[in-house]
């Protein structure tokens, strides 16, 4: 019953404030991303810790977590101009907060990868429904933020999903070193809530008919979706490479 009425709660706070993807779209992208690639292919070594990632530029902007030990302004977590649908930049958090952060093996941590993950993934849906409105001539303001997050909610409850973030140790130290900002355990612990009642939500609630949606379609979806998993699957390989790369490149000098 809480995971429910926790799902519930974001979702209304979702529509009042006309937020990006909710988490089960960022979980499905999670579940495609490894039924496709192995982790390590990927550079992903704690698929734990990845997966929380995802979630990890909601959890202090108000509205996904209830009661946080803080807020972050929505334009420093999600990197994004004051925008009707903000687009976040993915690259300058990588090259502001991973980058310079790399471990003795060039490798970053699996929550910010995740993190990463997450920012492609609101930039792509939003920049899509942005290049959509302004082609047909759409006044921003509350009916179409409206209208765009039931859209996107409906589009959730299509998905199947099933994966879950438990709150381990690794979670935990990883969370607590994340480079841009800390993520205190009780927020974690408040985030997998959360994140377990979308999915029961999302799975009690599937819908597995065509919704009717109001601003946008199925092909619509479609086709960000493949934008979205094309991009961050390819920005994780070439990650791997790099550490492949790299690793070889250590052994051709020890040798």
């Amino acid at each position: 019953m809480l995971g429910r009425t926790l799902a519930v709660w974001h979702q209304h706070k979702m529509l009042e404030l006309g937020a990006m993807p909710s988490w089960n779209i960022h979980i499905a992208h999670v579940e495609r991303l490894l039924r496709e690639h192995a982790a390590a292919d990927l550079g992903i070594r704690d698929v734990n810790c990845f997966l929380f990632g995802n979630f990890v530029p909601d959890i202090y902007v108000g509205y996904m977590v209830p009661n946080p030990t803080k807020t972050i302004d929505y334009r420093v977590c999600h990197f994004a101009d004051p925008h009707h649908m903000p687009e976040p930049r993915y690259q300058e958090f990588w090259d502001v907060y991973a980058e310079p952060n790399r471990d003795s093996e060039g490798r970053v941590s699996d929550v910010t990868l995740g993190v990463w993950a997450h920012l492609v993934a609101d930039c792509l849906y939003n920049h899509n429904v942005n290049v959509l409105v302004e082609e047909q001539g759409l006044e921003y303001g509350d009916p179409l933020r409206v209208r765009k997050q039931g859209d996107f909610d409906a589009f959730g409850h299509t998905l199947d999903i099933g994966m879950v973030p438990e709150v381990t140790p690794e979670l935990l130290a990883q969370c607590a070193s994340f480079p841009q900002y800390e993520v205190a355990e009780p927020d974690v612990r408040a985030a997998v809530d959360v994140a377990r009642g979308i999915v029961r939500d999302t799975q009690a609630h599937h819908l597995s008919h065509e919704p009717e949606y109001s601003l946008l379609s199925s092909s619509f979806f479609a086709k960000v979706s493949d934008l979205v998993d094309n991009t961050i699957t390819a920005g994780l390989l070439s990650y791997a490479n790099g550490l492949a790369a790299r690793a070889e490149s250590g052994q051709d000098i020890q040798k």
